[in-house]
């Protein structure tokens, strides 16, 4: 569990950051350095096991995992800052920390309308494809699709420190559904990635209308703004500390 307290004013609201597929919660690390708040940089489920471990996780234990590093970070009101999948988490986790939840920021993240699945809230003929391609390749794409899609505008050092550390996910966390749709109560902000590859403008608009956010914030970057624009990300998220209760 990455947790990386910036002032000592633990009464402030504080930050839990979700990662994307493959990556590590230490991918947030510029971005939250900024903020000068308690964040909690989570990590998806067995992150330093063997690649075998993690090919049976339900997406419970994806959920269940981050839950737990939750309630361990001891941090009372926090919002809840989601990048591509981890849409799909962020609807369960606000659910169960209902109350203690700020705030919710969707970072090029897939939103579910009323529950669903990361596949299911794609559409066609994405969701098809994406599907095939799960049952033929499995969950680590070629080295070659990563540095065109997740690492499009990023410089070659970090785009080769992605590619060698990307880590194969469970595919159950891409089908599974939740029993969450997006939380009701609290304000929501959606980061639209203007340059992303992996998640189009076109698409991150049918996530924005199934989120309702009150606040769209537009960044000129590509999947991974945490790398390549983490001073704007961070400025985005200042805002949204500023409006939250």
């Amino acid at each position: 569990m990455n947790v990386t307290t910036y002032n000592k004013r633990q009464e402030e609201i504080g930050a839990v950051f979700l990662h994307g597929v493959g990556l590590r919660g230490s991918v947030w690390s510029e971005t939250a350095e900024r903020l000068g708040i308690p964040c909690l940089l989570a990590d998806f489920p067995r992150r330093d096991e063997a690649e075998d471990t993690r090919a049976d996780l339900a997406l419970e234990d994806y959920i269940s995992a981050i839950q737990r590093q939750i309630e361990e970070w001891g941090c009372e009101r926090f919002i809840l800052v989601a990048h591509s999948i981890s849409g799909i988490l962020a609807m369960e986790l606000a659910q169960r920390f209902q109350g203690r939840v700020a705030g919710l920021v969707a970072v090029g993240a897939v939103i579910s309308r009323n529950g669903g699945s990361f596949l299911s809230s794609l559409p066609a003929p994405n969701r098809w494809i994406l599907g095939a391609i799960l049952r033929l390749a499995g969950t680590k794409p070629p080295e070659s699709a990563l540095r065109k899609g997740l690492c499009s505008d990023l410089p070659p050092e970090q785009a080769d420190r992605v590619v060698r550390d990307f880590l194969p996910e469970s595919k159950r966390l891409y089908t599974e559904r939740i029993r969450a749709s997006a939380p009701a109560g609290i304000p929501k902000m959606y980061v639209k990635l203007t340059e992303d590859k992996e998640i189009t403008p076109s698409l991150q608009n049918r996530m924005i209308a199934a989120l309702e956010p009150e606040y769209i914030e537009e960044l000129p970057s590509g999947h991974l703004p945490m790398l390549s624009e983490p001073e704007g990300l961070s400025q985005a998220l200042s805002r949204m500390l500023s409006l939250v209760d």
